[in-house]
């Protein structure tokens, strides 16, 4: 029997989750990790992707793709597509109108379109995932952001297309999250649900009322460009500058220096979600030269101050959109990597005069999770609501709920 599988298709990481026997399954990927960077590396040899494209990147970065999410749907000429290309070690150019990334493979220039990117990164997650079932898959359910359009949600069904998937539904992040939370919820009582979710590219905020597991959304806000992303180019834009100052040079123009300066910023990032110090060493950084510095939370913060407090204005315009105030809502869900860092949760969580935040689900798996969501007895119960942001309903029965395991 075909296997069907649920994917959370992240602009920075991806998981994949299936259901069996009355179970929901998180598949890692050939390293042993539960969520698997969504990156794509082309070489004279062949493609890598994960964690190997990943950490090849410093040797490899003009033909190492990632965030390509952030193109999905979007013009050459969009402010936020020019302002992403100039982070960006590897190429992207104007064909019609659209962007294309442009490696080189197999000592070839090629150019691809966003989807066949995301299809890549599809097809080797489905290869890992039958490799571990033993059994073909055909079909899936995908999450995107809520704040994707109908064109964008379309991208997303080519991408799996051209991955060989039938999409049987696209569901939003932050539906599948708080399916993923209410799964066994036994009270009948009315329940009402925000869900902040804060990933690698996006930021959406769901508002949903959970009665006789009844999932019935709300509202949805956010921004469609704001994630860790953000907050790393941020930090690599404060090295950058210290490197300046202390040294006299410009790293600007040298791409494997930002590639391995922005590696070094992505895990001091990390870092600082659970330390109030983080180091930065990278030897050889730019002509010859050893970088060594260190960052504290409360100056990460400061770099970060607008990109963070911009969180709360779609969190109250989801509550007025939803005619709800803050004393109305019963949990606060947290989804996304992101959710981690402490100033993010110290401003929700004053928000709401210190109403404690729901971490019981890991955060980088409940998306997938969820997306299996709508599985009853084994079947698959389709949504058929639009794609707009109206409100929108979704029935289901009980599945083992998530355990709260430790991210990887």
């Amino acid at each position: 029997m075909a296997r069907t599988v649920g994917i959370d298709l992240g602009t920075i990481s991806s998981c994949v989750a299936v259901f069996s026997h009355e179970n929901v399954e998180i598949i890692a990927d050939e390293q042993g990790r539960r969520t698997t960077p969504s990156y794509v590396a082309f070489t004279e040899s062949g493609r890598l992707f994960g964690d190997v494209a990943k950490n090849q990147m410093g040797i490899n970065c003009g033909n190492t793709v990632f965030a390509v999410k952030r193109l999905i749907g979007r013009q050459f000429d969009d402010s936020t597509v020019q302002t992403d290309i100039k982070h960006w070690p590897f190429k992207v150019i104007n064909v019609s109108g659209k962007p294309e990334i442009q490696v080189e493979y197999k000592n070839e220039i090629k150019s691809f379109v966003p989807e066949e990117i995301l299809a890549m990164v599809l097809t080797k997650m489905i290869e890992t995932t039958e490799i571990h079932c033993g059994k073909k898959i055909y079909e899936a359910v995908i999450t995107v952001p809520a704040s994707f359009n109908s064109w964008q949600r379309q991208s997303i069904r080519d991408a799996a297309c051209i991955a060989g998937l039938c999409v049987l539904n696209i569901i939003d992040e932050s539906t599948a999250a708080a399916l993923a939370y209410g799964i066994n919820f036994d009270t009948t009582d009315e329940r009402n649900v925000l869900v902040f979710n804060l990933g690698g590219g996006t930021f959406n905020v769901s508002v949903l009322k959970i009665e006789e597991r009844i999932f019935e959304v709300k509202s949805v806000a956010g921004d469609a460009h704001l994630g860790g992303e953000d907050f790393v180019n941020r930090l690599v834009s404060y090295f950058v500058q210290e490197f300046k100052h202390k040294y006299e040079k410009n790293l600007s123009d040298d791409k494997r220096a930002l590639v391995r300066l922005r590696s070094a910023c992505e895990r001091a990032k990390i870092t600082l979600s659970s330390s109030l110090n983080a180091s930065v060493e990278i030897d050889s950084l730019h002509d010859g030269i050893d970088f060594y510095s260190t960052i504290t939370r409360t100056r990460f913060e400061n770099l970060c101050a607008d990109l963070f407090c911009s969180t709360l204005e779609p969190v109250e315009k989801a509550l007025c959109d939803a005619k709800m105030d803050k004393a109305s809502i019963h949990d606060i869900v947290l989804v996304g990597g992101s959710v981690r860092i402490p100033k993010v949760q110290n401003l929700l969580q004053n928000l709401f005069n210190g109403k404690e935040l729901v971490q019981s689900i890991n955060p980088d798996e409940a998306a997938a999770y969820g997306a299996l969501g709508q599985f009853v007895d084994g079947q698959f119960v389709a949504d058929n609501s639009s794609t707009d942001n109206s409100s929108r309903t979704i029935r289901r029965r009980a599945i083992r709920r998530l355990d709260n395991s430790s991210p990887s």
